[in-house]
């Protein structure tokens, strides 16, 4: 018990400043100089950080010699409460979306690394293209993976990349040519591009944003043409919907 009548749990103080430490350490940080940071030696920390990297809170960086945080963090908020509050504002916006649009979408999300489908709506009328909540898709091939890589910081969107477990019929990207890509999705700020897993889909994708402008989930549309003599709403019509929608959920959230 400390002086203020508290009782202490030192190593778990020493776990927590080593992730707060990394936290604000975008390029990783040596264990010398976490040591240094923190005012310990190495040996004091050295039983901590082998702890952090094996629960998967820590990884370490290609070279063995530089430690960053991970993702692990991320994904524990969206599991708990948080997610359930995400879901609890995004669904009834999402039943409305797709009434008002003729068209399916889903909310994608960033799971230790896979992107899930944490919840989804079907089209009205007849045609529809779906997918199922709970689906596993892929980072590089579609619009909410590649949405939700986009809007992260460099650094975050590198440990995604290095972390996410190639789905059946994904193929890896070049990552060079891959981030000049996303830099510019970015800069656009929503996906709207052919569908590269199925034919005569648009994948229509925007972030849901947090304070600090990385993306939370992707709201997304694959969204089917009508060719008949039924005039449904467009491509553009439906792009307007999904991005107003998708600014609406991240108001919400962010308490706006």
């Amino acid at each position: 018990m400390d002086e203020s009548g508290k009782y202490r749990a030192p190593a778990l103080d020493k776990g927590l400043d080593i992730l707060e430490l990394l936290a604000g350490a975008p390029t990783g940080m040596s264990q010398a100089e976490i040591a240094k940071s923190l005012g310990r030696t190495t040996n004091e920390n050295y039983r901590m950080l082998d702890t952090l990297v094996r629960r998967h809170y820590v990884t370490r960086s290609p070279e063995g010699d530089r430690f960053m945080l991970s993702l692990k963090m991320l994904v524990l908020a969206q599991q708990h409460p948080p997610r359930r509050r995400l879901l609890d504002i995004a669904e009834p916006l999402m039943r409305a979306l797709s009434l008002e649009s003729e068209q399916s979408c889903h909310l994608a999300l960033w799971e230790d690394g896979d992107i899930v489908i944490a919840s989804a709506f079907s089209a009205p009328g007849n045609w529809r293209q779906s997918l199922r909540p709970g689906a596993v898709i892929g980072i590089y091939n579609t619009g909410s993976g590649r949405v939700l890589a986009a809007f992260q910081s460099k650094e975050a969107r590198l440990r995604m990349l290095a972390d996410h477990n190639l789905v059946i019929g994904e193929e890896q990207a070049d990552t060079t040519g891959l981030n000049a890509e996303l830099d510019a999705l970015k800069v656009k700020g929503c996906a709207v591009e052919p569908s590269k897993t199925v034919r005569g889909t648009t994948n229509i994708s925007f972030p849901v944003l947090d304070p600090s402008g990385n993306a939370i989930a992707a709201l997304t549309c694959p969204f089917i043409e009508r060719i008949d003599d039924y005039r449904a709403p467009n491509v553009e019509q439906v792009t307007e919907m999904f991005g107003k929608a998708a600014r609406e959920i991240g108001r919400q959230i962010n308490g706006e």
